[in-house]
C-alpha cells in the first residue's frame, strides 16, 4: 500500500493546483478523467460553480477550529477526486478550509481517481470506485492510517434509502442529495472526520 500512496503522492495537487487544472480542461470542452462526454463536461462545469460558492460561504465553526489546531502529529489528506464529481464538488472546499485551520499539521493532496487505478483498488466502496475518498496519511512514514468517504452518514443513508425504495438513482435522487448537501453546510462532514482525526492522534501519541 505505501509504494501505490507514494505513487500517487509524486502526481498529486494542491487544492488551487486542481482547481486550475479542472478550469483548464474545461476550456479546451474536456474534464478530468479517462472518459470523455459533453455531460462529464457539463458536470464540471456546474462543480465550478458549486465550489466558487461554497468556498465563499463555508463556515467552521469555532468548536471544530480549535480541534484542528489541538492536533499535536502531521498528516497529509490525501483525496481521490475527480472534476466531474458532484460528490467532489461539495466535499473538497469542505476539506481545504478545514485544512486552513490546522496550524500546518495538516497538508491536502487531490489526486486523479483513474491516474490512480492502483491506490483506488484499495480503497473501494462495496466494491465500487465512489469518490471522493479521504485518506489519512502519517506524513513522517508515509502509512495510511484511515479514510474517509464518500459521502458523509445522513447523505450516504439518504441514498441507500431511496435505492431500497426506488430501486435505482434517478434525477430526483440527485436533487435530494444536492439539498441535502446545501441545508447541511458541510457541517456533518466536518464532524464526521474531525472525531476520525482526534481519535487517530490518541492513538499516534
Amino acid at each position: 500500500m505505501k509504494k501505490s500512496i507514494a505513487k500517487a503522492l509524486f502526481k498529486s495537487h494542491s487544492y488551487s493546483e486542481y482547481r486550475k487544472l479542472v478550469v483548464d480542461l474545461l476550456k479546451e470542452e474536456k474534464s478530468t478523467g479517462s472518459e470523455q462526454s459533453s455531460a462529464l463536461t457539463n458536470y464540471s462545469l456546474l462543480n465550478e460553480t458549486r465550489m466558487d460558492r461554497l468556498e465563499k460561504t463555508l463556515k467552521i465553526p469555532q468548536e471544530y477550529a480549535q480541534s484542528l489546531k489541538s492536533l499535536k502529529n502531521e498528516y497529509i489528506w490525501m483525496v481521490i477526486s475527480e472534476g466531474w464529481s458532484t460528490d467532489a464538488a461539495e466535499l473538497l472546499p469542505v476539506f481545504d478550509k478545514m485544512v486552513s485551520e490546522a496550524d500546518g499539521k495538516i497538508d491536502i493532496k487531490i489526486v486523479l481517481r483513474d491516474e490512480n487505478k492502483e491506490l483506488m483498488n484499495l480503497f473501494l466502496t462495496n466494491k465500487a470506485k465512489s469518490i471522493p475518498k479521504l485518506i489519512v496519511i502519517n506524513k513522517e512514514t508515509g502509512g495510511a492510517l484511515a479514510h474517509w468517504g464518500p459521502r458523509p452518514k445522513g447523505a450516504a443513508d439518504l441514498i441507500d434509502n431511496y435505492k431500497k425504495e426506488h430501486g435505482t438513482l434517478d434525477e430526483t435522487a440527485k436533487t435530494d442529495l444536492q439539498l441535502w448537501f446545501f441545508h447541511d453546510k458541510g457541517l456533518s462532514t466536518q464532524s464526521e472526520v474531525i472525531d476520525m482525526m482526534l481519535d487517530l492522534d490518541k492513538e499516534e501519541e
